[in-house]
């Protein structure tokens, strides 16, 4: 019997929503895979359907149809607050999420109070964060975390410190000599540290090339054309 190749697959996918005038085609039929190994971009314009598509690979959101088959450890969505309890403090979710996962809570909840540096605001209610600092939680918790593949959507998170963007940056670049990375954006430049290859989303296709170079030149011509 053949062994199984870790990675992620979609075979034949499809996915729409009805807006409530139309149907919006998210996938249409779509069949890629990303090994471990090679971190992949996908390139995709505002509104196409990246936060629907990325979702699909972390499991939160089901394929009309298809299958998509995940073959290794793959983290929630960079961003991803669903798991995260808003009436309680970042200490008490890192604590309850490393149970979730079998780990160790006092290594987690270490780990993310020194790497997003909110200080006293660690010990306080996550409903009370800004977005800036929510989203430097949540990155912190999902770097904590052990993974093979990281789900990055949009690239580094959204906020103006620049030594967590420095520390959280240099972990990621990290990362990618042991593991691997998808990230979708509609920026091609966010991509350019991370990936090689990418894919183009337009249209419910995804249109794969070698290259990120070769994946910008279709996205170029086809978003400013």
């Amino acid at each position: 019997m053949p062994s199984v190749v870790p990675g992620l697959e979609f075979s034949n996918v499809s996915k729409s929503f009805w807006t409530g005038t139309q149907r919006k085609v998210i996938l249409d039929q779509v069949s890629f895979r990303v090994d471990l190994g090679h971190s992949f971009g996908i390139l995709a314009p505002n509104g196409t359907g990246k936060t629907t598509l990325i979702n699909m690979m972390a499991g939160l959101e089901k394929p009309d149809e298809g299958e998509i088959r995940r073959m290794c450890n793959i983290s929630f969505p960079l961003g991803f607050m669903g798991g995260v309890i808003s009436k309680v403090s970042a200490m008490e979710n890192c604590r309850y999420i490393a149970k979730i996962y079998g780990l160790d809570p006092d290594y987690i909840e270490s780990y993310c109070r020194w790497l997003c540096g909110l200080g006293e605001y660690f010990d306080q209610p996550v409903g009370t964060y800004s977005a800036g600092m929510r989203a430097r939680f949540a990155f912190s918790l999902m770097l904590a975390l052990e993974f093979d593949i990281y789900l990055i959507d949009e690239g580094m998170p959204g906020t103006t410190d620049v030594e967590f963007n420095k520390k959280a940056g240099a972990i990621l670049r990290e990362r990618l000599e042991t593991t691997t990375i998808i990230m979708v954006s509609h920026q091609a430049r966010t991509l350019e540290k991370f990936v090689r290859s990418a894919a183009v989303l337009l249209q419910g296709q995804l249109y794969m090339f070698d290259t990120l170079e070769e994946a910008k030149q279709l996205y170029d011509y086809e978003t400013q054309g």
